[in-house]
């Protein structure tokens, strides 16, 4: 079940599997305050939230969101993960780049984690502008802050791979 911070809540899943988990985490380098706000809330919440050990999380940094479903086609078929969360941000700008770079990576990485039948979590903030992205990091500029929506893809992470090895708590 999950808290209004889509948390999964004590009880609600196997403690002592989610800390066993191997967790990949890969980055884009663009929009990097926004970026590096997303990952550390995903890697503070995988450590924090669910115990997972720093040691069994793997952080991999590529340049651009159109090079995240490669990274993690690649990375995946090394066989250690049971999850992963790509994370990017694209911000609508004056030309058409946005559609095609949100939809061709949406898509691509929707068929990684399809083909590989590992989760690949939607780590991709596709906003119409820059305040919107740094409010779904947390980082908002104005009074309200917003949420970090990294924390709620490590709960995606923890609760899908959990399932896809049989242990998803049954309610």
């Amino acid at each position: 079940m999950l808290d209004k911070a889509k948390t999964l809540t004590h009880g609600a899943y196997d403690a002592a599997a989610a800390s066993a988990l191997k967790i990949l985490v890969i980055h884009t380098r663009w929009n990097v305050e926004i970026v590096s706000a997303l990952r550390d809330g995903v890697l503070s919440s995988l450590t924090n939230q669910y115990a997972i050990p720093r040691s069994n999380i793997d952080v991999v940094e590529v340049p651009g969101a159109f090079e995240l479903p490669f990274a993690t086609k690649a990375l995946l078929k090394q066989g250690k993960y049971d999850a992963v969360i790509p994370i990017g941000v694209l911000i609508k700008g004056a030309t058409v780049h946005f559609e095609y770079i949100s939809e061709a990576a949406t898509h691509a990485l929707m068929n990684v984690g399809l083909e590989s039948g590992t989760p690949v979590i939607f780590g991709i903030l596709t906003c119409l502008t820059e305040e919107q992205a740094l409010q779904r990091a947390g980082i908002g500029r104005g009074e309200e802050k917003g949420h970090n929506h990294g924390i709620d893809w490590a709960a995606a992470a923890v609760e899908m791979a959990l399932l896809n090895q049989g242990k998803a708590r049954k309610h």
